[in-house]
């Protein structure tokens, strides 16, 4: 692909012994255990909310702040400077620091005194994770053929379901035995750890090596170019809206249905987190790995049900859903609540491949950067933060039963992203013929 200003890519031969096959999968399972780390640091605090409002005397409201704008606002604008600074620099050397800084900065939560120290704290787990995803999947995208993207893309988010389930586990029972504080503690230390491990034996894949491109350091293009470029792609557009309104819902359900299990179903957080665990981990894990493996299976029949896959699951998850909300105990809610669980994650590997699949090689890194700015902003920023609003909206007429109405309304949404990865699914074929050319 050429762009105004900007060089065009030239072929480099196929075989090399930099990225063998055993160095590969390597690589992929550092870089799933770097967003494992990631989504046990970002999401610990939704098993902590409620000890933590206890503790603070805190409103819901506040607690949405906490697990929402606190973080995603600094996370999602961030996470665009990194990301040039990974299109054109080492996207090694970027991760271990920003592991670092989350890993460290989620340790000091478990210090905080106050409402605004644990804002201030959140503040910094949310820079550090700006440096972490964009690279990745610039990475991922340069070892990995188009074939086989959505595939690997879909075992990279695995990472995501580890993370809730290590962080509703360990959040979960270490809060009832310790407290909140040492949770904080037990989860942010082992990343510092995990930093070093990254920065001595990660290696940086040549520029567009699985496309057979080889581009120089200076074909970079601009974010204004960047972001005309993606506006003006149907595909992309679709893309970003379908995968907004899935985080939307997906993290306003993830922050808040621990809080939800306490008050209308009277459980303990230590089994919440093995309960959710399970669902969010285990369920949620084999979800996310078929959704991207079914992708790119039915992709190569026909290239529309990359997306109109994604759209299938939500639409067929959406009465589970609903119905899970409104049972009336928690056994039943809980069988509801599988098929959900399964169908949750199927949108992660096909959206971030595509994202990828559709730009350039030297594009990559701020593509992924201005999808999840998008995707945080709304989905991380307002999700958990509309949950809390509208909980206390609902308070005076539902009293402790608030939250699962404030759930159920937000679900509902999941109609809408539907819809945009129908339509992304349309003009997918067309799309990726035009980049193709260019």
């Amino acid at each position: 692909m050429s762009f105004s200003g900007v060089k065009s890519e030239v072929m480099m031969p196929p075989a090399s012994s930099i990225i063998t096959p055993q160095y590969r999968r390597y690589a992929m399972l550092l870089l799933v255990l770097v967003l494992t780390s990631s989504h046990v640091d970002r999401q610990i605090l939704a098993i902590l909310l409620q000890p933590i409002k206890l503790e603070m005397q805190l409103s819901d409201t506040q607690l949405g702040f906490l697990s929402g704008v606190a973080f995603a606002i600094f996370y999602a604008t961030l996470g665009i400077p990194m990301a040039m600074w990974a299109d054109r620099r080492n996207r090694r050397n970027l991760i271990a620091l920003a592991l670092a800084i989350w890993s460290g900065m989620t340790a000091l939560c478990g210090i905080a005194a106050n409402f605004w120290q644990l804002a201030a704290a959140r503040v910094g787990v949310g820079v550090g994770e700006a440096g972490s995803s964009p690279p990745s999947h610039s990475m991922i995208a340069d070892m990995y053929p188009t074939s086989e993207r959505a595939g690997a893309m879909g075992i990279f988010s695995l990472g995501i379901n580890f993370g809730l389930m290590t962080g509703f586990l360990v959040g979960g029972w270490v809060s009832q035995w310790y407290g909140w504080r040492v949770a904080f503690y037990t989860v942010g230390l082992p990343g510092l750890l995990l930093a070093l491990l990254v920065r001595l034996t990660l290696r940086e894949p040549p520029r567009g090596y699985a496309d057979g491109r080889q581009v120089s350091s200076h074909e970079v293009p601009s974010l204004g170019t960047a972001v005309r470029f993606m506006g003006s792609t149907p595909t992309l557009r679709h893309l970003a809206a379908g995968a907004t309104l899935a985080s939307f819902v997906g993290y306003g359900v993830v922050l808040w249905l621990p809080a939800f299990l306490i008050r209308s179903h009277g459980l303990q957080s230590g089994q919440i987190g093995t309960a959710l665990a399970f669902l969010f981990g285990v369920l949620g894990g084999i979800g996310t790995y078929v959704g991207g493996q079914l992708a790119d299976r039915l992709g190569k029949r026909d290239i529309r049900w990359n997306l109109w896959v994604v759209s299938c699951a939500f639409l067929v998850s959406l009465p589970f859903v609903v119905s899970a909300y409104l049972a009336a105990n928690i056994s039943t809610a809980t069988l509801l609540s599988i098929v959900p669980a399964l169908l949750g994650g199927f949108y992660l590997g096909p959206s971030f491949a595509l994202n990828q699949s559709l730009v350039s090689v030297r594009m990559r890194s701020v593509a992924s950067a201005i999808l999840l700015f998008i995707i945080n902003i709304i989905g991380l920023g307002l999700g958990p933060q509309t949950v809390g609003v509208l909980s206390d909206f609902f308070q005076p007429r539902y009293g402790a039963e608030s939250l699962r109405y404030a759930l159920l309304c937000l679900s509902l949404v999941n109609v809408l992203t539907a819809c945009h990865y129908f339509l992304a699914g349309r003009t997918l074929a067309a799309d990726l013929q035009k980049v193709q050319q260019q």
